[in-house]
């Protein structure tokens, strides 16, 4: 497993927990958006196995409209300071400078940016200032459009040839490349087939020689292999569904996974790193 500057070094896939300050989270909007409750929500995380917990205050579910910036940063830095208070290993979901240089300040210890630093010019500044490490994902566009822009050739390939160019460019722009995390964007203008196409080639990943998140939480792709007569689980029926994800990226050799909910996913990477232990 890679180590990354700042963080621990846990010897197996990593699992990153959810925490949305959000009302309108496609899986659990409105249920962490007090402060109180979302540092609470980290430590039960915790408690649960996570060995990270990723903060954000803006939902990217498909057809989300943005918050403002001054709302996403009260939502989320007094959660990033609460949790990081206690000792938590704390992310910070955002595409926006402003809110990860401040999350930072208060104790954030990673940037997740879903739009791969594409969303705000300054944010690749930020975090080579920083020097913390990044998260840079695969992503074509907000959330408002991504449905449209599912098209593809071939997934695999072009997701991999998309996400060197942004690795190149977060680099080109004085990000640390030893502190570069890659994801594919699984559900961020991707069909199921597509999601199911990557998570089956993550080794393919490994071209890009950096530590790869992998976050497929109950997204739709989980809910179009479950559907009974055509109707999908709701989210927060896919968390079996999530730790099966997990266990093969894990298996995979993905850095780490991010779920909503840890304890079945903290089981199944630790299975992972037993069985490969084994070998």
């Amino acid at each position: 497993m890679s180590t990354l500057r700042g963080l621990p070094e846990w010897g197996r896939c990593a699992v990153m927990g959810v925490v949305n300050v959000t009302p309108d989270s496609f899986s659990d909007g409105g249920r962490w958006f007090d402060t109180t409750a979302a540092v609470k929500r980290g430590l039960d995380l915790v408690a649960d196995g996570a060995d990270l917990v990723d903060v954000g205050g803006e939902s990217t579910r498909p057809g989300a409209s943005r918050v403002d910036e001054d709302e996403e940063l009260r939502r989320v830095v007094p959660v990033v300071r609460g949790l990081a208070a206690e000792g938590v290993t704390v992310s910070v979901d955002t595409m926006r400078a402003r809110v990860a240089e401040q999350a930072v300040e208060a104790g954030a210890v990673l940037v997740n940016d879903v739009s791969g630093g594409l969303a705000d010019p300054a944010m690749i500044g930020v975090v080579a200032t920083a020097g913390v490490p990044f998260v840079v994902m695969h992503w074509r566009g907000f959330s408002e459009s991504m449905n449209s822009r599912a098209v593809y050739g071939d997934v695999v390939t072009e997701v991999i040839d998309e996400l060197r160019a942004r690795l190149d460019a977060v680099v080109d722009g004085g990000v640390d490349p030893e502190c570069v995390v890659l994801d594919p964007g699984l559900g961020f203008a991707k069909e199921a087939r597509h999601d199911l196409a990557l998570v089956a080639h993550i080794r393919d990943f490994d071209a890009l020689g950096r530590p790869l998140l992998v976050a497929a939480s109950r997204k739709r792709f989980l809910g179009h292999v479950l559907a009974k007569d055509g109707t999908p689980p709701r989210a927060r029926e896919r968390d079996a569904a999530t730790a099966a994800i997990s266990a093969i990226a894990a298996h995979e050799g993905a850095w780490a996974v991010r779920v909503h909910e840890v304890r079945a996913t903290a089981d199944a990477v630790r299975v992972a790193r037993a069985v490969g232990a084994a070998r």
